[in-house]
């Protein structure tokens, strides 16, 4: 693995770190992860939701950002690329990941066992960073956290998007994508540090496209934009991060990971401003360029 950053003295703020939800808008959470990496400054605590669960859990299980990045972009390039990976280690898994029963979903479990790097296949109580998901009970529609037990089935519930993903049954919860009732899950770990990063990926509607020109996708897509976007204005009135980044992906939608050198490139603005943020407020001193600094 790349070298990983190292933990801060006492005498600097803590930092909690919060990544959304938002399909393949999420890729910029890596950007996000990448400017904590090159100030060398360690969440204390970090939440996720749905693809802000997935990135999240590579990094907290002491995945470097440099190297999430390389391992999304062997999957991302194209759906051939993420066949091909999957396929490398489907065998005992087919039956798992596809039922004839359902042939428009896939066990989000089984999938993402295939997908992701090795190390995220662990348990919580494993974990270098702490780690909180959110997901949804589909019974009680609450919202759900989950912070203990199997890591894969946890994020498979925190990012089960109905209509591509099964829900997951954990603890006799049958559980489904958290942005439904907290996209952007800030909230649940701003009392554990003293500062509080939140990266919102909610994304919102190409505005440039005559109404003649929009699709059922588009209002799928604006669907989920309005709902997750009313839920995150209505905590943001009542408590708000210290900092909130909202990278310019607005424009992607929900399955443009093949796009995914644009949209690292889109949030690099966010990316210096984070920088800046932690340079000020942790390290107390001026943003670094292109350098690193122990700690």
């Amino acid at each position: 693995m790349d070298a990983q950053p190292v933990s801060r003295p006492s005498d600097h703020p803590t930092v909690a770190l919060a990544l959304g939800g938002g399909a393949a808008r999420g890729i910029a959470h890596i950007a996000m992860l990448e400017a904590f990496d090159e100030l060398r400054v360690r969440p204390q605590v970090m939440a996720g939701c749905s693809i802000g669960a997935i990135i999240g859990a590579c990094y907290a299980a002491g995945l470097s950002a440099q190297e999430i990045r390389r391992h999304f972009a062997s999957i991302a390039i194209s759906r051939r690329a993420a066949l091909g990976h999957m396929l490398r280690r489907l065998p005992g898994r087919l039956t798992r990941l596809w039922n004839p029963r359902h042939p428009t979903v896939v066990d989000g479990v089984a999938a993402l066992e295939m997908l992701l790097p090795d190390a995220v296949n662990t348990d919580f109580g494993r974990l270098q960073i702490p780690l909180k998901l959110m997901a949804v009970d589909y019974r009680t529609m609450e919202p759900i956290i989950l912070s203990e037990g199997p890591l894969i089935p946890a994020i498979a519930a925190s990012a089960s998007l109905p209509s591509l993903m099964r829900p997951v049954e954990i603890g006799g919860r049958l559980l489904f994508d958290g942005g439904f009732a907290n996209p952007t899950p800030f909230d649940v770990v701003m009392d554990a540090a003293d500062i509080t990063v939140a990266v919102d990926v909610t994304g919102t509607p190409d505005a440039r496209k005559p109404a003649a020109a929009i699709t059922k996708s588009d209002l799928d897509d604006g669907a989920y934009f309005a709902l997750f976007t009313a839920v995150t204005r209505e905590k943001l009135a009542r408590r708000a991060p210290d900092i909130l980044l909202r990278p310019d992906v607005g424009l992607y939608r929900t399955m443009d990971f093949p796009k995914m050198e644009e949209i690292l490139a889109r949030s690099a603005p966010e990316k210096q401003r984070l920088k800046m943020f932690l340079s000020a407020r942790v390290l107390g001193g001026d943003p670094l360029q292109g350098t690193s600094r122990t700690i």
